[in-house]
């Protein structure tokens, strides 16, 4: 296949599938975005409109949920699946309710996460399932066994039953051969997050990678953690499955850090993050062999980077260790673009009940607000489109 490097500037790729319609809506959406004050109080807002029952459901559905969400369920995402594959973007089903605490909780995302699975099954148009550790397991329980600390006989059930939602979610992937995500943390629960995706990979990724750790790039210790995974892998002859990000705790880090005295585990600033993430990037495809990666990124240069790594190693396109992601309803251009010139892309696209998805659509408006730049190219690429369709029909 044919290799060629990717422009991001086009437009008509990147909106191929939106309407004029879909089009204003994003361009309404994101300038909303653009005001920080605003996204930082829609927390508050919410709660009180949802408390005074005004009908505040009908109107996120009608926007944010529409925009960043495939539907409240599996079966209603199946339009979003048919047209993200239309243009051979494959889908990741994420059940994206987060804050649950209880038993009853876990086990429901446990049997979503399992029904994603059985979903993805034989369609290549679902490459991957995801699952976020907290959302099968207390936060106070991992933090707990981060630290090191005694468990109580209570708090080891708690743990044991934990286990084994990981344990059956990485079984399912292994057995209907639909690779398995495993989200990233705080830092302050990771190790164990780390701990189990070792011991997960060891036992299911011999022959391919079924697991994949998401490592976050803003903490300086990850490349250095890298680097010690491919070689642990290489000795212990397994394959590395490794989405890598840049991270999405960032504020919280540094105020935890701040408040209990310890130093920021989070690079000092966004240059120091874009190093490690392109140097992580260059190190997986130097261990290609070894190595399953995911590009987890809305960063051009970063996208760039790989796409001209892959061609200067002579790596098709399409190479089944390298997949690229972005989140549903943000980097169109991005995707479309790769997507066009048939490197392997998909989008997250989350799912759950509107109300319970909420906490996640006002983290994700909170990061892309926080993200240098993120809204005011999401919206001059709308703008773009825009005028280059009314000159088209001029």
């Amino acid at each position: 296949m044919n290799k060629s490097i990717v422009s991001f500037n086009d437009t008509e790729t990147a909106f191929r599938s939106k309407s004029n319609a879909d089009l204003n809506r994003a361009n309404w959406l994101f300038r909303l975005l653009s005001y920080n004050w605003l996204v930082q109080i829609s927390p508050a807002l919410v709660n009180i409109a949802l408390w005074l029952h005004l009908p505040i459901k009908g109107i996120i559905r009608a926007t944010a949920f529409r925009h960043f969400c495939g539907g409240e369920s599996i079966d209603q995402c199946k339009s979003t699946i048919e047209n993200l594959a239309k243009f051979h973007i494959g889908t990741i089903l994420d059940y994206s309710v987060e804050g649950k605490e209880s038993e009853e909780d876990f086990n429901r995302s446990l049997q979503q996460t399992l029904s994603t699975i059985a979903k993805a099954k034989g369609d290549k148009h679902i490459p991957f399932s995801v699952f976020k550790p907290s959302g099968i397991g207390s936060i106070q329980l991992l933090e707990k066994k981060n630290e090191g600390k005694l468990l109580s006989t209570e708090e080891l059930e708690q743990y044991s039953r934990f286990y084994t939602r990981v344990l059956q979610i990485c079984q399912a992937g292994y057995d209907n051969n639909v690779p398995i995500y495993i989200d990233a943390e705080e830092s302050w629960i990771q190790i164990v997050v780390d701990e189990l995706a070792r011991e997960m990979m060891i036992k299911f990724n011999r022959k391919k990678a079924i697991i994949y750790n998401t490592l976050q790039m803003y903490r300086t210790d990850r490349l250095s953690y890298l680097t010690a995974c491919i070689e642990h892998a290489r000795t212990n002859e397994y394959i590395l499955g490794v989405k890598i990000v840049r991270g999405a705790y960032m504020e919280k880090e540094r105020e935890r850090a701040k408040k209990m005295g310890y130093p920021s585990p989070i690079h000092e600033n966004k240059a120091g993050t874009d190093k490690d993430y392109n140097a992580a990037i260059a190190l997986c495809v130097q261990h290609i062999d070894r190595v399953y990666l995911c590009a987890g990124t809305h960063n051009e240069a970063s996208c760039l980077e790989l796409t001209n790594l892959m061609k200067e190693k002579n790596i098709t396109n399409d190479h089944e260790h390298i997949w690229f992601s972005q989140l549903y309803g943000m980097s169109d251009h991005i995707t479309y673009n790769l997507a066009k010139e048939h490197f392997n892309t998909s989008k997250y696209v989350p799912y759950g009940p509107i109300t319970s998805v909420l906490p996640y659509l006002i983290r994700r408006a909170q990061e892309n607000t926080s993200v240098a730049g993120q809204t005011g190219r999401e919206l001059s690429l709308i703008l773009t489109e825009k005028q280059r369709r009314k000159k088209a029909t001029n």
